[in-house]
């Protein structure tokens, strides 16, 4: 049987491009691992959505992305980072990314979920939270 030649190039641009996504995908949620870890408000502001879904504990609030700085500027402030994680990481039936991970501040552990969304060409945090285990 003849492969065509155009079909196997197709395949082989659409087979780089999935392992380019995951790697973008992986290195957004390395970097936002490294920002949180650090505990830096800022710097974790350049990760998210102009308007993100925060949870601290059990209370959901969607903030823009200047409101959410403040929000984990005082978090990190009230609960600096001992030790961040990610324990796992992947993607939703839709392709969606996610990761979970694991933040310890002094006596208390807290469990981390964030979801990422492409906008435009970027990855970003469209929601994260932080609830006390």
């Amino acid at each position: 049987m003849k492969v065509n030649r155009n079909t196997t190039y197709l395949v082989l641009v659409l087979v780089c491009l999935q392992v380019i996504t995951l790697f973008a995908q992986s290195d957004v949620i390395s970097q936002v691992k490294e920002t949180i870890k650090a505990g830096s408000a800022k710097e974790l502001s350049k990760y998210l959505n102009q308007t993100v879904d925060v949870t601290i504990d059990d209370k959901m609030q969607p903030y823009s992305k200047a409101q959410a700085e403040f929000i984990f500027r005082d978090f990190f402030r009230q609960h600096p980072a001992n030790e961040f994680n990610i324990i796992h990481q992947g993607s939703s039936k839709g392709g969606q990314p996610f990761a979970i991970g694991q933040y310890k501040s002094g006596a208390e552990t807290y469990r981390v979920f964030m979801k990422i969304k492409t906008v435009g060409n970027q990855q970003l945090v469209h929601e994260i939270s932080f609830v006390k285990e």
